[in-house]
């Protein structure tokens, strides 16, 4: 419903009047049909000699100003309608705070507006549930792969190297040239076993917790892709679930991949501070920021899904002092009321 009034079409959708000018129009027609009717019956020979002096200027008047009382009060009535039409329109389940005000007397409008609520609140518990199933099936598989590619393709590596090793010492002089090469390739794809296995679930996260994981993920940022991390991690910050601690960390990842591989700057910053009963993650760059029209891929959306399934807030816009892109996310800790309380009284 735009603005105005009038209905958006969509495709293969029949135009149809609203319905604040089809009440009105018909709320009209039977007040001037029974005014009508009321003269011919108490007056029939007005009918016949009927001129625009100025009792029937005072008629038309007063007709007119009934009609648009009519058509204020039907606006009144049908606004809450026209409402909740456009916030079903545009109505995002990853927006925890978009509700329909309910205020006004009890009537149907707020009946309605009630239950749209309610609604919304079903739906965004039943993705959360859905997209935490999703997700703790994504981190079991994460976890069972790194163990194999640790345990299994690890150890096989290793034991390459070794044999390498022992072949290098009896191999002729000429040879030993390969040898080593093939060592060095060992080594390498050895190496990125360890990396790809420590990507997938992060030990630094399970054994030293959130602070210390954060750190090693900004070093090794710094080692593979050259890019300079300011680390700014409060000293003292609340005790998070281990799954909001996840979702802190694979949100760090996932920011700090796009800006190494999509912002082209050198140097990033990396924040983690309590702030008005939220834990705060930033991560700044004074890169290209983000294009026009950009459409959300697989990175953004598994962002926006994995803060949804916390009640925290994730925002991607541009840095306002340096150019370039921020990603916050806030997620709410003990002391503060969660998201999803708060949505559920419609506020």
């Amino acid at each position: 419903m735009n603005g105005n009034g009038s209905v958006p079409e969509r495709p293969g959708q029949r135009r149809y009047v609203p319905l604040l000018y089809r009440v009105a129009g018909v709320n009209a027609l039977l007040l001037v049909v029974a005014v009508g009717v009321t003269i011919v019956v108490l007056d029939p020979n007005r009918v016949s000699s009927f001129r625009v002096d100025a009792e029937g200027a005072a008629l038309i008047v007063g007709l007119l100003l009934a009609v648009a009382i009519n058509v204020y009060l039907v606006r009144r009535l049908v606004g809450p309608v026209q409402a909740l039409t456009a916030l079903a329109r545009r109505v995002d389940l990853s927006d925890h705070e978009e509700r329909m005000p309910v205020s006004g007397p009890a009537s149907e409008a707020t009946e309605l507006a009630t239950t749209f609520n309610e609604m919304l609140a079903r739906l965004e518990a039943e993705r959360r549930d859905s997209t935490g199933r999703v997700l703790a099936g994504q981190e079991a598989e994460r976890l069972r792969i790194a163990q194999e590619l640790h345990d299994q393709v690890g150890q096989e590596l290793t034991a390459v190297l070794l044999g390498l090793a022992r072949v290098e010492a009896r191999v002729p002089a000429e040879l030993s040239g390969d040898v080593a090469e093939v060592q060095r390739a060992v080594r390498g794809s050895l190496e990125d076993v360890r990396r790809i296995a420590i990507e997938l679930r992060p030990e630094a996260l399970d054994d030293l917790g959130l602070q210390s994981a954060l750190a090693v993920l900004c070093e090794r940022f710094t080692e593979r892709f050259g890019l300079e991390v300011k680390q700014q991690l409060g000293p003292q910050l609340p005790e998070l679930s281990p799954d909001a601690e996840l979702v802190v960390y694979r949100v760090a990842q996932e920011a700090l991949t796009n800006v190494a591989r999509h912002s082209g700057a050198n140097e990033a910053e990396l924040t983690l501070a309590p702030r008005n009963g939220f834990l705060t993650l930033t991560v700044t760059d004074a890169g290209n920021g983000l294009p026009e029209g950009l459409v959300p891929g697989t990175g953004m959306r598994g962002m926006r899904e994995r803060a949804t399934l916390i009640g925290a807030n994730l925002t991607i816009d541009g840095d306002p002092v340096d150019g370039g892109t921020r990603v916050r996310l806030e997620v709410p800790t003990e002391d503060h009321p969660s998201l999803e309380a708060r949505t559920e009284n419609g506020r």
